[in-house]
């Protein structure tokens, strides 16, 4: 039994000591995080979830070696970063706080390539809504500040609409084609939509309302389907 019982302790030990080996033979890439280094592992890189100590502090996502994914950084310095991450560099949506002149200063928002790109612009937002089934905004680009808007019925362009009337918190009114809007609009912008259509199957009127706020500047397309 007394046997038996210190097999299975050295049996232990040599799996911890193994264990420990493999964990410290798992190489994180940026120097800076060079020292110890726990969790997952692929092909001698750190690759998953996992903490890495060096002079500075990371714990998050790795991949090949580098802080890739959903993590936090901590600078020697006092530096935080919790955010995105791509190849060992901030990249996405994150906050960084650092020191400044006798507080902490944060930037929230983009990361490009290590570089703070500017905050995050809100979504399009509804404001209002009614007598809509279904609406979509797409950006067209940023060289042109205006907004379209598009209405159809059935897939097609709808041909009943009367009593329309638009409004804007900038820009002057204009048409493109089919479409109507505001061009030269200043952002964030509220415009409001009210018309009024026969239903798709044409056996009574439908009164459409819908207001809407767009913050990012670029060439925006509305498509109102009722």
């Amino acid at each position: 039994m007394k046997n038996k019982l210190i097999t299975g302790l050295l049996i232990i030990a040599v799996f911890s000591v193994v264990k420990g080996f493999s964990q410290n033979s798992c190489e994180v890439m940026k120097q800076a995080l060079t020292g110890t280094y726990t969790g997952g592992c692929k092909k001698g890189l750190a690759h998953g979830k996992g903490i890495a100590q060096g002079a500075d502090r990371y714990e998050g996502q790795f991949k090949n070696g580098l802080p890739d994914g959903e993590g936090t950084y901590y600078w020697s310095g006092g530096e935080i970063y919790r955010g995105d991450w791509k190849e060992g560099k901030r990249h996405g949506i994150g906050i960084y706080t650092f020191h400044g002149t006798g507080s902490d200063t944060i930037r929230d928002g983009h990361w490009v390539n290590d570089h703070y790109a500017g905050p995050v612009v809100p979504k399009p937002q509804v404001i209002s809504k009614e007598g809509v089934d279904r609406f979509t905004f797409k950006k067209g680009g940023d060289a042109t500040h205006r907004v379209m808007i598009n209405m159809y019925q059935n897939g097609a362009r709808n041909m009943g609409i009367s009593n329309l009337m638009l409004s804007s918190s900038s820009g002057y009114e204009s048409t493109l084609g089919p479409a109507t809007g505001f061009e030269e609009v200043t952002f964030p912008v509220i415009i409001k939509v009210m018309y009024s259509t026969p239903n798709k199957t044409n056996t009574t009127e439908v009164y459409v309302k819908f207001e809407f706020k767009i913050s990012e500047p670029g060439d925006w397309t509305v498509d109102l389907h009722n």
